[in-house]
């Protein structure tokens, strides 16, 4: 009998002393959860306040409008540049530019029809435009060209497009022209438009020598809206055209 009075005090005792364990444990857990109830809370609370840092970065970047670096050096520099050297009365009597057209022939057309779809693959990476393909008007024996024959390609250029093309090919194909010393600054037809021509155009950076077939020539012609050509010639060179001094 006292064995049994002995043995069940230690029983108890071991109940007791499980008792504060769990007791003791019970708060780890009640604080684990808290904490993890926090985590979550400030996931919840930092969630929306993300996300509406991400929706406003989004609509910002969607907000503001792409334009052209050559585009807003004309629209910071070049304005007041041709209205100071002018003393144009009307803000509207600033000349601007109004269209780029660039022509690639293909002399190579009458030995082998699909040299053209390389030069519009080629036109295409240029200037950022599908061209159209231009055909012979008649037929002519001596350069044994047949009505409606294809002939080469040619695209027009317009707002945005435009001012592209012209930074590219100033600050870039020009440079890269070999033995270049400027461009002819009597190259105009009186009516403020301006013609120039390229021997190669693999001086473009966006075609590759390697997967070329041919290097073909270009004719490119700067349409603008002034009246004359010393207007015409003031507004390329305020874009940086180089003309042989």
């Amino acid at each position: 009998m006292a064995d049994d009075k002995d043995k069940k005090p230690k029983k108890e005792g071991k109940a007791q002393g499980a008792a504060p364990e769990k007791a003791a444990k019970a708060p780890k857990d009640s604080g684990d959860k808290k904490a993890k109830g926090g985590k979550q809370g400030d996931s919840k609370a930092a969630g929306p306040g993300a996300g509406a840092s991400r929706e406003g970065a989004l609509a910002l970047a969607e907000g503001e409008k792409y334009l052209p670096r050559a585009k807003k050096r004309y629209l910071e520099f070049v304005r007041e540049h041709m209205k100071e050297k002018f003393s144009y009365p009307n803000v509207m009597m600033i000349p601007k530019l109004d269209k780029i057209v660039i022509n690639m022939g293909v002399g190579e057309t009458t030995v082998d029809t699909k040299k053209i779809q390389s030069a519009v693959r080629d036109l295409t990476l240029i200037a950022g435009q599908k061209p159209v393909i231009t055909k012979a008007r008649k037929s002519v024996s001596n350069f044994k060209v047949r009505e409606h024959m294809p002939l080469g390609c040619k695209v027009t250029l317009r707002q945005d497009q435009m001012y592209e093309f012209l930074d590219r090919l100033i600050t870039i194909a020009l440079p890269r022209v070999r033995d270049f010393r400027g461009v002819n600054p009597k190259s105009f037809d009186g009516r403020g438009n301006y013609s120039m021509g390229l021997k190669e155009h693999i001086v473009f950076p966006e075609i590759d020598y390697d997967k070329i077939d041919n290097s073909w020539g270009m004719d490119i012609t700067i349409c603008t809206t002034a009246r004359t050509d010393e207007e015409a010639r003031a507004l390329l060179a305020a874009f940086q055209m180089p003309f042989i001094k």
